[in-house]
């Protein structure tokens, strides 16, 4: 079984901290992502799943076994390395052989997991090629399937992506997707990336410094962020933040002023807002209209993708950038006056001084969830 429970696990490099008390469960056969920026400590807390880093305090259980003095090979899991890690003297085959031969397996054996793996990849042409020969994304399934033959409980991904190009990455990201669906094993993937922590998880685990910010599905994290962290990380282009100050509070949720006289509406949980209270309003870039009424909107440039449009520039007489998406083709001219307006229910309220979200009302919830 690929259940992974991880409890008040902490790592220290000396008097340096690196990872703070992880509590994580991982259920058997979902694909889970690590995602968070450089020095985070994700990559770190995937080693220390492997076995290849010692904790300093704290349990690891995989599928119920205390796992904390076992090697990695005892483990039963596989681990996909960024850089492939492929011995460059032997052909796919043997790579794909060597730690079966080395676990003292039959040769009919690994013969058979061999044709399965290479059927999956599709690299069954390429088995007698050295690696040299072959492309980066090549490279990066023969790394896959030396995984997949040993049949293992949990498979880790250390980054796989990072050295393929724009076009590839779309195309192995898919592939690594299929795979779990073909497979039902457990994955846990770390990346940097958020686009593809997004559109490959079950669930996402949000890392900063060494703590986890918030777990969740991809569209959970996306509609319901938990702080500014993971408000700012997830979403691409970033959440926009504008400053304000709750007006009135009702039964429905909060008024929120943020100036020019276009206040606006969030279904924020009455009790957890009171009115003068200072806020930061996020809003998402998708998540305004242009029209002719709203918050007056200065356009600096925009960049057009054909199928959809990004406006950047300010609130009138204010410095923070403001982004605007827009779908198909839009091209309004550097200094003109738009007049923007969030959707209703696409409004996220955070207490500046302590960066948590303000709770929403239930039936927000319910609706965001619906949504998802």
């Amino acid at each position: 079984m690929g259940n992974l429970k991880l409890t008040n696990v902490t790592k220290a490099f000396g008097a340096l901290t690196v990872l703070h008390g992880i509590d994580l469960t991982i259920d058997d056969g979902k694909f889970v992502v690590f995602v968070g920026p450089s020095g985070c400590g994700k990559s770190t807390l995937l080693r220390i799943i492997a076995g290849l880093e010692d904790i300093s305090a704290g349990g690891i259980e995989i599928g119920g076994r205390d796992v904390v003095q076992l090697s990695p090979a005892e483990r039963k899991i596989a681990m996909v390395f960024q850089s492939y890690a492929l011995y460059p003297h032997m052909s796919v085959r043997k790579n794909l052989a060597f730690g079966l031969e080395n676990l003292k397996f039959k040769r009919g054996e690994i013969d058979t997991r061999i044709a399965e793996a290479a059927r999956m990849l599709a690299i069954e042409p390429y088995l007698e090629r050295k690696p040299r020969q072959l492309s980066g994304g090549q490279r990066q399934r023969v790394a896959i399937g030396r995984a997949i033959v040993r049949n293992p409980d949990i498979f880790l991904f250390d980054e796989p992506l990072s050295n393929l190009d724009a076009a590839l990455r779309v195309q192995t990201r898919a592939e690594i997707t299929r795979l779990h669906r073909q497979l039902k094993t457990t994955m846990i993937y770390v990346t940097h990336d958020q686009v593809e922590a997004m559109t490959m998880a079950d669930e996402i685990v949000v890392l900063n410094g060494g703590r986890i910010e918030q777990v969740g599905t991809p569209l959970e994290l996306f509609d319901n962020p938990r702080n500014l962290f993971v408000a700012g990380f997830l979403g691409s282009p970033r959440m926009n933040m504008l400053k304000g100050k709750v007006m009135a509070v009702g039964e429905a949720g909060v008024t929120i002023d943020v100036g020019y006289g276009a206040p606006l509406a969030a279904s924020i949980d009455p009790a957890a807002a009171k009115p003068g209270q200072a806020v930061l309003v996020g809003i998402r870039p998708a998540h305004f209209a242009v029209g002719d009424e709203g918050l007056p909107f200065v356009v600096q440039y925009h960049e057009s993708l054909g199928t959809e449009t990004y406006v950047y520039g300010t609130l009138e007489g204010r410095d923070e950038q403001i982004i605007v998406h827009q779908t198909g083709h839009f091209a309004p001219r550097s200094g003109d006056l738009l007049r923007i307006m969030p959707l209703s229910g696409r409004v996220h309220v955070f207490d500046p001084d302590n960066g948590l979200a303000l709770p929403q009302t239930v039936s927000q919830r319910s609706d965001a969830y619906e949504h998802a």
